[in-house]
């Protein structure tokens, strides 16, 4: 059985890994650009760990401890808002399953688990932005399409 257990800032490059591997498997950037991300995230994310403000969760193999699947979670500042008076909002990224172990339904524990320390945080509005392999986990739990829209200077 996998344990589930919460990222500390030694965690970090493994994370860092994750997260670029993520991208690549979905091919949507160049391996020069993802390398020059991982320069860019690996900062932010110990950060953002030491502040408390990103709660990873890997999971891992209880008698091995190899990480197998990890997720995270971004706290946001948010105004309040007619949706939540509260002023935190969670962004949930980072959710990546190594090649070996997918098909074991990591992705979602790790997904019950960002939503059960969001709730134990009294947050009501969790977000992320879907990848095509995510998208049927994320509706079969309950997240719904928004209206969300994006402008990009790079692409105007």
């Amino acid at each position: 059985m996998p344990n589930i257990r919460l990222a500390t800032l030694d965690d970090a490059d493994l994370i860092t890994r994750h997260r670029h591997v993520m991208f690549a498997d979905n091919d949507l950037a160049t391996e020069s650009h993802l390398t020059a991300m991982d320069a860019n995230f690996n900062p932010w994310l110990r950060r953002h760990l030491a502040a408390g403000t990103y709660i990873g969760f890997l999971l891992e193999d209880e008698a091995t401890k190899e990480v197998l699947a990890s997720a995270g979670i971004f706290l946001q500042d948010f105004p309040p808002h007619w949706i939540d008076l509260e002023p935190t909002r969670a962004y949930l990224l980072n959710f990546y399953t190594t090649t070996e172990s997918r098909g074991r339904g990591y992705a979602n524990l790790l997904l019950r688990a960002c939503i059960d320390e969001c709730r134990k945080r009294n947050i009501l509005v969790v977000t992320l932005h879907a990848s095509t392999f995510g998208k049927p986990i994320y509706e079969k739990f309950g997240f719904k399409q928004s209206n969300e829209m994006m402008y990009r200077f790079d692409q105007a």
